[in-house]
């Protein structure tokens, strides 16, 4: 019998070079629509303030964006800092991962220029689910697969807990974001729960934990 090939697996270094280099141009890309928005206002002779004033959605879009973005690359880091080998499907986990990050920019141009609607909420914040989403699937392919991390079980739990309390909370501020546009993006706010969320989501693991292992059958 032919033995079966092992899945490739790759070294982090240019895994992580790539990230970071994607992640910063995401980054940079937010900010050319406020410098194209600028040369428009220098056109029209605008002052300091009225381009402020005239153009406050897109800064604040731009500065949401921008911190969203860090803190996806802070999670992102934290999560691989202990990984020594990417496979195949991990590498792709994360190509994915990386797309949602370039496609950010495109929605937050749409909040920052275009009339507040629900579909432009979905579109946004649907973004940053998936975001959310592909980050969970790389806790979970490295929860079954230990053998490519250095990290403890207990670190790839925590990553999977603190990112389902995300995804939920994204849903609901999607939903509160849906129902009251134009004004609804406030919701995301909620994110802030993320802590006592996934404390509560570890409690409750835990708790079920106990139980099953107590209704267990002994043997004697």
């Amino acid at each position: 019998m032919t033995a079966q090939p092992r899945t490739q697996q790759f070294r982090t270094e240019r895994f992580k070079a790539f990230v970071d280099a994607v992640v910063a141009i995401a980054m940079t890309l937010l900010i050319l629509p406020l410098l194209e928005s600028v040369s428009d206002a220098a056109s029209g002779r605008l002052t300091t303030a009225e381009f402020f004033s005239e153009h406050s959605p897109q800064l604040v879009s731009f500065g949401l964006s921008f911190v969203l973005i860090a803190t996806f690359w802070m999670g992102h880091h934290s999560q691989y800092r202990d990984v020594e080998l990417i496979t195949t499907p991990l590498l792709w986990i994360n190509v994915a991962w990386m797309a949602t990050i370039v496609w950010l920019p495109v929605p937050t141009a749409m909040l920052g220029q275009l009339d507040s609607d629900a579909l432009q909420a979905v579109v946004y914040i649907g973004t940053l689910i998936m975001t959310q989403v592909t980050t969970l699937a790389g806790w979970m392919y490295l929860r079954r697969h230990p053998d490519l991390t250095t990290a403890p079980t207990e670190v790839l739990r925590a990553g999977i807990v603190g990112d389902l309390a995300a995804i939920i909370l994204f849903a609901v501020s999607l939903v509160i974001a849906v129902l009251t546009v134009p004004n609804g993006y406030f919701a995301l706010l909620l994110l802030l729960l993320n802590g006592p969320l996934s404390r509560l989501l570890n409690h409750i693991a835990h708790r079920r934990g106990r139980g099953s292992d107590a209704e267990e059958p002994r043997v004697g």
